[in-house]
């Protein structure tokens, strides 16, 4: 929900308005949301008398039944609509068939959608949302590690649009996010993992603490799913607890106060300045938490060779991202890649880098000032170190396949033929239609020998500087 505060004043050919607006929503740890001895939920829905959920085909095969439950316990109609699996359905008619259930539902204006699922789902929906009558509230149940840690603290929202990865979207904030970490008892270990980079990424820049508990206990997290299997120690929960509710609180601290996206030098864009490209260049994609884990370790190696990180802080954030199965280099991350990617990340960060890079370890540097020929002599240094890694810096399961889509059904060539396919597409457009063997043969925008204009002096007390 939101409050306006405006002024208009009268200028000498018209008027001049000014507009503040206030966002409060709130977040809400509840293991067994859907319990029915747990109220905290129903009670959002008492003044409806109803409910509208939206979810994936997958996530209603598997909780439905739990869900129907629950508010039949509370005595509150529940209606379900079920979107397509995958990415392929992040598009606009997944958007408008939730557009038409809220039609057929008879929403009214004030009444929140209540939205259960990973992130892909959480955005369509949420999107769908600010765009039914402009501004229809939504309750976010995030069921995925990504979702709860990461993606639950943003309000962006979006869907895809022809070649285009979330091009068409919103700011849009829920009222309420319900944070149950206990669909993490389901979750396949490989999605535990892709979601473990995240938090590494939060705590190696902001949160020594936090990282320090993920350093210490790294196996065991992720071995029993942040201490939700059956079985697990209360004091590993209890770890897990405070690890995930630091690094959610560290990352609404961080963006909060730019919930919009007016500043673009980013403490949580570590990890997030090649992988955009290079996730999508294997022949078949890889994994989000793989990706930007190649990201974050070499641009870590950057922080290195700049003296931002001390080598054996640099040694210690490669080695927990190897213990945790997550990749610190990909033999498709080459320069080439590498030059692409600096070339698309300039048009995204207006024209700067703006390398969020750990230095020392739990904090933060923003580096403005580099060129391609030391990024490149960087990359073949990390790539040496990354080679007397175990696997040679490989992770363990780093590859998209169908538990990513959430979709548990039998096709399973048939939708990997669908990742892959959507990964060419998507990767073509970056490359301005070229495949990836082309990308040495040309320059893109003038940046490919230059630098990037500027320096920042980044945000909250954080630092600039070059690679030269």
């Amino acid at each position: 929900m939101s409050d306006m505060n405006a002024t208009v004043t009268e200028t000498q050919g018209g008027f001049a308005v000014a507009g503040f607006e206030k966002i409060n929503y709130d977040f809400l740890f509840l293991d067994n949301v859907f319990h029915p001895k747990n109220s905290q939920l129903a009670g959002c829905y008492e003044r409806w008398g109803r409910v509208l959920t939206v979810m994936d085909e997958n996530m209603k095969s598997q909780y439905a039944d739990a869900i129907q439950a629950y508010f039949d316990h509370h005595k509150l109609p529940v209606t379900f609509h079920a979107m397509p699996v995958g990415e392929k359905a992040k598009d606009i008619t997944s958007l408008l068939g939730i557009v038409d259930a809220m039609n057929s539902f008879g929403i009214i204006r004030k009444e929140p959608v209540l939205v259960v699922g990973g992130g892909l789902v959480t955005d369509v929906a949420g999107f769908a949302t600010a765009c039914y009558r402009r501004n229809t509230n939504f309750i976010r149940v995030p069921t995925t590690v990504i979702g709860l840690i990461d993606a639950s603290v943003s309000i962006k929202v979006a869907v895809n649009y022809g070649r285009y990865k979330n091009r068409l979207g919103a700011y849009h904030a829920p009222i309420h996010t319900f944070l149950d970490f206990n669909f993490l008892r389901t979750l396949p270990t490989a999605q535990v993992r892709n979601g473990f980079a995240e938090i590494i990424k939060i705590s190696s820049c902001a949160d020594l603490k936090t990282f320090k508990l993920l350093d210490e206990h790294c196996e065991e997290i992720i071995n029993t799913k942040f201490g939700r299997l059956e079985g697990s120690s209360a004091e590993i929960k209890r770890i897990s607890d405070e690890i995930c509710k630091e690094a959610i609180r560290v990352m609404l601290k961080l963006e909060s106060p730019n919930l919009h996206e007016i500043g673009l030098d980013r403490v949580i864009a570590y990890g997030h300045t090649w992988s955009p490209l290079h996730e999508l260049v294997p022949a078949t994609p890889l994994r989000h938490g793989h990706a930007i884990s190649i990201d974050m370790a070499y641009t870590a190696t950057v922080g290195m060779e700049l003296g931002l990180i001390s080598k054996d802080e640099h040694a210690r954030l490669l080695e927990l991202f190897s213990r945790a199965g997550l990749s610190i280099d990909h033999p498709d991350f080459d320069e080439d890649v590498l030059e692409k990617a600096t070339a698309a990340i300039l048009r995204t960060r207006d024209g700067q880098l703006r390398l969020a890079t750990p230095g020392p370890l739990g904090s933060c540097t923003f580096v403005n000032d580099y060129t391609l020929e030391n990024l490149k002599r960087i990359l073949r240094l990390h790539k040496k170190i990354a080679s007397k890694l175990p696997r040679e810096g490989a992770g363990i399961e780093a590859y998209v396949d169908a538990s990513d889509t959430g979709d548990t059904r039998d096709n399973k060539e048939e939708i990997q033929n669908g990742i892959k396919a959507h990964a060419k597409q998507s990767l073509k457009e970056v490359n301005g239609g070229h495949p990836k063997s082309e990308l040495a043969n040309g320059h893109t925008n003038g940046h490919t020998n230059g630098h990037a204009n500027g320096v920042s002096n980044g945000i909250n007390g954080y630092h600039s500087n070059g690679v030269s």
